[in-house]
């Protein structure tokens, strides 16, 4: 496994509790009925997914973003 950018993994993890908390307001403000902000939430969430997606998957060995820039 190659070697990760130092504080990636925290910012992830930040990423990932953030995106619960999206969600969960998400379905809050749904319920209250603002549906469009709900809707602009979920969507951020989704992005927010797709980011931490692509940052923790690899390419191949040795190459995806957690490489380190001189390999």
């Amino acid at each position: 496994m190659a070697e990760s950018l130092p504080g990636l993994d925290t910012l992830l993890s930040l990423v990932v509790l953030t995106d619960i908390l999206l969600v969960v307001g998400s379905v809050a403000l749904w319920r209250r009925g603002d549906r469009r902000r709900a809707g602009l939430m979920a969507v951020l969430a989704v992005v927010m997914a797709a980011n931490v997606a692509i940052w923790s998957f690899p390419a191949g060995p040795g190459v995806g973003a957690t490489a380190p820039a001189g390999k």
